[in-house]
């Protein structure tokens, strides 16, 4: 740290009786009274210099020995002004980043010009703080940081501001060319005459060097001085984005996973001070918010979630949290679902986890403006497509005009999966509604569920955790379940599944039976009414199923058992202890919205056949007659 020493005699001060005193032949004829401090000393060398001591003996009567000064608020205390005392008396004082702050505001309060005599404090504090200072990384630091303790006072006198201009355009520059490096505080300090040579071991090598130690700032300080960086236009926004992560990880508190105030068995005042706490909180956590750079990618998705969380906890602005949920979903596709899982505070919801944000989330994901790029128009001339030379061109030309937002397809992808996880974790919350589940089940496009095993298993565990749903919401919870997308051991899973509804069972077997006996080869063609039926809904049962996805972990008692399913036997009991249990149930059902079926392909899905016993006998008896032949 540099420094600068004024006067050549020795300190002389001393204390009697909680009084200060300067040794001198010279009787004491004055009375300054500091902040509860007396200091006895002398007219001449302190009116010879301080022009507000000059006017304050003017208009204050004399005793016969003593005249008292009142100084009740002197800014930056004894010890500043003491400095300008001892100034006066000409005894050596030294000052610094750390302590010129408080001396330059007292020097400002005793009016220490120059037209009360040439090289006066105030004029000998500005050359220093202009010439050393402000050059110095570290220095403007502790200056910038030492103004908060007298903030009008160095507003005023434009110190702060010129604090912070010194250290934005620090910043700015190469950081060659700075004179000392973020790890110089934490090495040591270098004392170095303002006309010295500063030492020169420690100089900046990384483009972020400098996020460190404006960490140290206040939230004002610090954001002032952002947004100086910001307005230079030279940093890029990665940068700012890894400068504000480490200054919330400096200051603003870990926040766990199940909340973060107890308000529960607290006294008054403790909640008085938690309620202090909390405010300081906010103020930072919403400072940092508006400094986020604007460029996407700037900062992690998962340092904006861990942001919203503390946003969720410390009850933020609402315009904090949508900003925040609308800049997560424009990288969604980067979060993972423990980062999705933010804690509930609000009264009106008894779930533990907020699921309002998430689908707030989601909705400016979707609301991006990206069209989704959907597969090339299917053939529907039956499962044998031969593919000519002209459409595989107007495939690739398909492809080439979607390349643009092919990245926005994929991250659809990715989010679709994401959801899915996301909704098996929160369906074991025994209070949450089923409208919310599939509204956020539905808020995924058809295309980017390339497969609905995740989603199936997420209906499984909501079902499990909720035994008390009547038919009807069973029902309505299953319509978002494709079974054509099923995976062979889904439907395994699902065909004994006794919690799904009986037209999902039938669906379920019917589509399964029809794909396995085309993909074993067994049956090289299938019923004209069943090919017809399939063809009506695009299935190519001679495809395999897709491979069972993995991407979420389960919990034990939620893993799929398939024991017991690998005979066609086990399906016919199955299905026939279904029909006994839910027949005749379905026929004139409606939805409990008072909304009926509105959709012929939905009711070709949905309907059971007449005979359904009949229909899979039919098909029992085709796998039987291929086994035979072979």
């Amino acid at each position: 740290m540099k420094f600068m020493k004024l006067g050549s005699r020795p300190d002389t001060f001393y204390t009697t009786e909680a009084v200060r005193s300067v040794s001198s032949e010279v009787s004491s004829d004055i009375i300054i009274q500091v902040k509860g401090s007396r200091y006895l000393l002398h007219k001449f060398p302190l009116l010879s210099k301080c022009l507000r001591l000059q006017r304050l003996c003017s208009e204050s009567p004399e005793s016969s020995q003593h005249q008292i000064v009142q100084l009740p608020d002197f800014p930056g205390g004894v010890e500043a002004f003491e400095l300008c005392a001892k100034f006066c008396y000409g005894i050596t004082i030294t000052l610094s980043a750390y302590n010129i702050v408080s001396t330059r505001c007292a020097a400002e309060y005793l009016q220490m010009t120059e037209d009360v005599e040439k090289g006066n404090l105030i004029y000998k504090i500005e050359v220093f703080f202009s010439s050393c200072i402000l050059h110095g990384w570290r220095d403007s630091i502790v200056t910038l940081q030492s103004t908060k303790a007298y903030a009008l006072w160095s507003e005023d006198l434009g110190i702060t501001s010129r604090c912070i201009e010194a250290i934005a355009s620090k910043v700015l520059t190469h950081p060659s060319k700075v004179s000392l490096s973020h790890s110089y505080s934490r090495r040591g300090r270098d004392d170095v005459s303002c006309n010295g040579t500063e030492s020169q071991r420690h100089k900046p090598t990384t483009k972020g060097w400098w996020a460190e130690d404006m960490a140290e700032l206040g939230i004002d300080l610090y954001w002032r001085t952002m947004i100086a960086i910001k307005s230079g236009g030279k940093i890029p926004s990665n940068l700012i984005g890894d400068a504000l992560k480490i200054y919330a990880s400096r200051w603003l508190p870990n926040i766990p996973k199940n909340g973060f105030i107890n308000k529960q068995g607290t006294s008054d005042s403790d909640s008085d001070s938690a309620s202090e706490v909390t405010s300081k909180h906010r103020l930072l956590l919403e400072s940092i918010v508006s400094l986020l750079p604007a460029e996407k990618g700037a900062v992690s998705c998962s340092f904006l979630l861990k942001l919203l969380k503390a946003a969720n906890i410390l009850n933020a602005s609402s315009s904090s949290k949508i900003e925040l949920a609308r800049r997560v979903g424009l990288q969604l596709e980067e979060a993972t679902i423990s980062d999705l899982l933010i804690p509930s505070v609000s009264y009106t919801s008894d779930t533990v986890y907020d699921i309002d944000i998430v689908m707030t989330i989601l909705e400016q994901f979707m609301f991006q403006g990206q069209s989704p790029p959907t597969s090339p128009p299917r053939s529907k001339l039956g499962f044998e497509r031969r593919r000519s030379r002209s459409a595989e061109n107007i495939d690739f030309d398909f492809q080439e005009s979607r390349r643009s937002s092919s990245a926005s397809h994929s991250s659809k992808l990715k989010v679709a999966k994401l959801v899915d996880g996301y909704l098996q974790e929160i369906a074991r919350e025994a209070n949450l509604p089923l409208s919310k589940f599939i509204a956020l089940a539905e808020t995924i496009p058809e295309f980017a569920r390339l497969d609905h095993d995740d989603l199936y298993r997420a209906i499984d565990i909501y079902l499990k955790a909720h035994p008390d749903l009547n038919k009807s919401e069973r029902k309505r919870l299953c319509r978002i379940l494709d079974c054509k997308k099923l995976s062979m051991e889904a439907c395994m899973h699902a065909a004994q599944n006794e919690l799904l509804p009986l037209r999902v069972v039938v669906q379920v077997l019917f589509f399964e039976q029809a794909r396995a006996a085309m993909a074993g080869g067994k049956v090289t063609e299938l019923p004209s009414n069943i090919r017809a039926l399939l063809a009506t809904h695009n299935i190519d049962p001679s495809k395999p199923p897709p491979p069972l996805s993995t991407t979420t972990s389960i919990q034990a008692e939620d893993q799929w058992s398939v024991s017991g399913l690998k005979s066609p036997k086990s399906r016919i009991s199955t299905l026939r202890m279904k029909l006994a249990e839910d027949d005749d149930l379905d026929e004139n059902y409606t939805n409990p919205d008072g909304i009926g079926r509105s959709s012929n392909k939905l009711k070709a899905l949905c309907t059971l056949p007449t005979r359904p016993k009949r229909m899979f006998s039919k098909l029992w008896s085709i796998n039987r007659t291929a086994s035979e032949k072979n």
